[in-house]
């Protein structure tokens, strides 16, 4: 070799390790934009649910004739957003697909921030009638229009930087914004229920937690601003692998994988609305208010909440540790089952008849129980969707089924989980719930392994 040549191959090399560092996101980049959407996701769904369960029954909905009723309906507007989600994930497919996951990121997350903070500032219904009422409305359809474009999105900012035999433990980095939300939201409530009494929560109080949202936002957006976009999505545009229309080539090819998401998230779904909503309602209501006549008071049903959330935080990661050297097939069955047995006993913990009132070992073993189940369902799904599409449509379809499992799974959960409690009783919830844990293992059986696949086709 010449010396020109051998001088012409040092720049060479020169120049390429700095464009290699800033082709990919750090480490710690990564695990921030991929989390942070999903915490702000938890935390405004959580402020949302929490608030639909004791305070908008009150300040949107008139529950002095009939609470139960009341209750009932502002639960049904819980199910706006989830019923919006579908249609966010075809918009922000289309985009993440087509012109990249940074930039879809970034509009998914102000969307959602917007919509989450305009929440906080509506007047009750005492102010602007049933116009309050449809104002709310229209707030949670936009919520959930943002929403549906985070998840998938924020799955493969993670999983689309990972090391191969290190998917499933990157995909845990979104996966983790659900307890970190949960924690931050039911922290922020557990706060002002200390420090305000039930007529400040309700003049003002429960506004708090949806103001405070638009601080997630922006950091959220500080760092989506700053990362690249994935070795993926790069590694489909040199090869002209982008498509036009990923929603039509999706339903196209991939319907099949599509059914599969749908119905491995939805138990998900179901489980974390029955014990962090439902269940809140239950424990602290009185029979004659839709509850279970329990005898806990809010506060102390939140901080059970906090506590048991960290369990739902440490069985994320150890499941996509296992996920990784096992197989997402095989954790997956596993948690399908051990929810069937969960479904049918937990009602007995729930159970004044059986366990009496104000019972908190019970409440805790039922807590744990289901958060630890749940971190075992959820961690390895961040990156098994992905996984089950290829690269020029993976946004759109992972963010398909992710968000019709937030349909089948959770939009009438809190609904539906309180009127078949108050009619007949707590049992009919477990069997909801088994139900559900039944549709997940049969779509994890028609499943191939999806660990060792070619994650760049």
């Amino acid at each position: 070799m010449t010396a020109a040549e051998t001088e012409a191959e040092s720049a060479a090399v020169t120049l390429a390790r700095p464009a290699s560092r800033t082709a990919r996101s750090s480490v710690g980049t990564i695990i921030a934009a991929s989390m942070v959407g999903t915490t702000i996701e938890f935390y405004d769904f959580y402020a949302y649910g929490t608030a639909a369960a004791n305070y908008f029954p009150r300040v949107f909905f008139s529950d002095k004739t009939n609470p139960t009723v009341a209750l009932l309906l502002s639960l049904v507007t819980f199910a706006v957003a989830f019923l919006a989600r579908p249609v966010g994930s075809l918009i922000f497919g289309h985009f993440g697909d087509s012109i990249g996951r940074k930039a879809t990121l970034v509009v998914s997350l102000m969307t959602m921030g917007v919509a989450t903070f305009l929440i906080g500032c509506l007047p009750g219904y005492d102010m602007w009638g049933v116009w309050a009422v449809l104002a709310l409305c229209v707030c949670r359809f936009v919520q959930g229009i943002g929403l549906g474009g985070e998840w998938s999105g924020a799955a493969l900012v993670a999983t689309e930087n990972a090391p191969a035999d290190k998917r499933a433990l990157y995909g845990s980095f979104p996966e983790l914004g659900a307890p970190i939300g949960f924690f931050l939201c039911n922290g922020t409530y557990v706060v002002l229920e200390m420090f305000n009494d039930d007529a400040a929560m309700l003049a003002w109080g429960w506004r708090v937690p949806f103001l405070l949202s638009s601080l997630l936002v922006v950091v959220g957006l500080l760092v989506r601003v700053h990362m690249e976009e994935t070795p993926a999505f790069r590694a489909a545009q040199r090869s002209q692998r982008v498509v036009k229309a990923p929603a039509v080539e999706v339903f196209r090819t991939s319907w099949r994988q599509v059914l599969q998401a749908t119905f491995l998230v939805a138990v998900t779904y179901t489980l974390f609305y029955t014990l962090a909503t439902w269940s809140l309602a239950w424990a602290t209501k009185t029979d004659a208010q839709g509850g279970g006549g329990l005898g806990f008071s809010t506060q102390e049903y939140m901080t059970m909440l906090m506590a048991s959330v960290c369990v739902f935080a440490v069985f994320i990661v150890l499941s996509c540790v296992f996920a990784d050297r096992l197989g997402r097939r095989r954790v997956i069955i596993g948690s399908s089952i051990a929810l069937v047995v969960f479904a049918a006993v937990f009602p007995l913990l729930m159970n004044k008849a059986v366990v009496g009132v104000h019972n908190t070992a019970a409440a805790m073993l039922f807590l744990c129980l289901g958060f630890a189940l749940m971190g075992i369902a959820f961690g390895p799904i961040g990156a098994l969707l992905p996984e089950l599409f290829s690269v020029n449509v993976r946004y759109t379809g992972s963010g398909i089924g992710y968000n019709l499992a937030a349909i089948v799974g959770a939009a009438f959960v809190p609904s539906v989980a309180t009127w078949l409690s108050s009619h007949w009783g707590v049992g009919s919830v477990g069997l909801y719930l088994g139900v559900m844990a039944l549709g997940c293992l049969v779509a994890i059986l028609t499943c191939h392994e999806t660990k060792d696949v070619d994650y760049m086709r």
